[in-house]
């Protein structure tokens, strides 16, 4: 009986100990995340006001242009773990589980689609979370600690006038993860590297995919009023008729800023005839190429510029600040969650994502509500899951302009877009709609043919996406020239 007696008070002591100790390890645990949070969220703010001093500055000098660029990586970085970090903390805290988002019916279309899904706070257990955010603490700490010498050096280069819409390029991130790619471009365009007497003219070369944001890029740096001032004029060229150029051969005078966007490679002959032209009609001339083909660096004089596709953390912190837009994310943690969910779609189609991100951050803004994002984000699942095998498999081809994209489960009903471009041929007016009425209101859709606007830019140079839309029985229409397009009294 006395060994019976002795056993239980020792398991109830052991277990009394353990109780202890756990207690003493979760309370340890959470004062030394909340260490952390706080110094995460101290070193973010210092980060950003360094970033925000150093977009209002003309940088030439490319070792600041390192340091910039590895400053703002660890930024984007730290702002994914301090929300993980705060999610991970009010779960402890307040009880409550993930949002359900990974259901029978989500969990299938994962599965159904192969998807190279980013680890969120809910795929993370402690030991994970607890090296990442000393990984991206120690990251942003030793950024910052760099920065002494840039910070002194940034004093000294001259500060750009910002136009009016600048203040909100920056507060909306349209420019987002553009600050090396705008120092360069400014860089090139203000030197004056053409000596009298120079045959050559200086050519800089800007490739990236489609929708990554080279012609906004150079619409924001040829806005700015030193580069106007330093060109005549500038001049907007399709790379298929090249040789207009010479239609405005009477009005070219002094300095020209050339720009060309190219669709497809141009010929050495055809390409040297523009060139000797441009040289005899101006002095001091500079070209800019606009392509997606990497074969056209060969007519650079320069390094060229490539626009890759935002990093998993940089699209996260866009997608985040486009969708809360004025309203505070610590608000709403598990549309933060959802925020993730929905990056974790769209990072797997790299063509066109800032397209597709502000397309749904803008309907997304427009009702803060957990069941509503949980809705769009299924529509968006089910969406690439019917799109996927016409798509041979290759997500990327939703960005193709040729390409027939199913938007059934956008519209609740059969219907098939295809870009509006001149292969596209429209035979009459048709009314037009954005993507978020159609979203928020799926009524509203016309009985006939009809524009979808995807998204239409709010700043220079104010870029819509138009698609024609038909529905499944009426088939396609291709062959003939864009006619007839109509956007609410505004040209698109």
């Amino acid at each position: 009986m006395e060994t019976a007696i002795s056993a239980v008070a020792s398991e109830l002591v052991s277990q009394f100990v353990s109780l202890l100790m756990n207690k003493y390890y979760s309370l340890s645990h959470a004062q030394s995340e909340e260490k952390v949070m706080q110094r995460l969220h101290h070193l973010l703010m210092r980060a950003g006001t360094i970033l925000e001093e150093a977009d209002t500055r003309y940088i030439t000098n490319s070792g600041m242009m390192m340091h910039l660029k590895t400053l703002s990586e660890a930024m984007y970085r730290g702002h994914r773990v301090l929300d993980c970090l705060r999610y991970h903390a009010l779960q402890h805290s307040a009880g409550f589980d993930k949002v359900s988002i990974n259901d029978s019916s989500s969990s299938s279309l994962h599965l159904a689609i192969p998807f190279k899904r980013s680890r969120t706070t809910s795929g993370k257990d402690d030991k994970e979370m607890r090296l990442e955010s000393h990984g991206a603490l120690k990251s942003l700490e030793i950024a910052i600690a760099n920065m002494a010498e840039f910070i002194v050096l940034l004093g000294g280069c001259q500060r750009i006038s910002r136009r009016p819409y600048d203040v909100y390029l920056y507060t909306d991130n349209f420019m987002f993860g553009r600050h090396t790619g705008k120092q360069k471009l400014l860089s090139f365009l203000l030197e004056h590297n053409n000596p009298p007497g120079d045959h050559a003219l200086s050519v800089l070369p800007i490739i990236g995919g489609a929708g990554v944001g080279k012609k906004t890029l150079v619409a924001h740096v040829c806005g700015d009023q030193r580069v106007r001032s330093r060109f005549s004029s500038i001049l907007h060229l399709n790379g298929h008729n090249l040789l207009t150029i010479f239609d405005h051969g009477r009005t070219m005078f002094w300095t020209m800023l050339v720009v060309i966007e190219f669709a497809s490679d141009v010929g050495e002959d055809e390409w040297k005839r523009f060139h000797s032209f441009l040289i005899r009609m101006s002095t001091g001339s500079k070209i800019i190429i606009i392509s997606k083909l990497k074969r056209l660096t060969r007519f650079g004089s320069v390094q060229p510029i490539f626009l890759n596709v935002l990093s998993y953390d940089e699209l996260r912190y866009l997608f985040k600040t486009l969708a809360f837009g004025s309203v505070d994310p610590t608000e709403h943690p598990r549309l933060v969650q959802l925020a993730d969910e929905f990056c974790n779609m769209l990072h797997n189609v790299p063509a066109g994502t800032l397209i597709a991100t502000n397309m749904l951050t803008d309907v997304l803004r427009m009702n803060l509500s957990v069941q509503f994002w949980h809705c769009i984000l299924e529509k968006g699942l089910r969406y690439f899951k019917r799109n996927y095998s016409t798509c041979g498999g290759r997500l990327s081809m939703l960005t193709d302009q040729a390409h027939l994209v199913d938007i059934t489960d956008y519209a609740l009903q059969p219907l098939s877009m295809i870009a509006c471009t001149p292969n596209v041929s429209i035979k009459k007016e048709l009314p037009s709609l954005t993507f978020g009425e159609l979203i928020r209101d799926p009524s509203v859709i016309p009985k006939q043919d009809f524009i979808l606007i995807a998204w239409e830019s709010r700043i220079p140079p104010h870029n819509s996406f138009p698609h024609l839309v038909t529905s499944h029985a009426q088939g396609t229409h291709e062959g003939g020239a864009l006619t007839g397009r109509k956007r609410r009294g505004a040209p698109i």
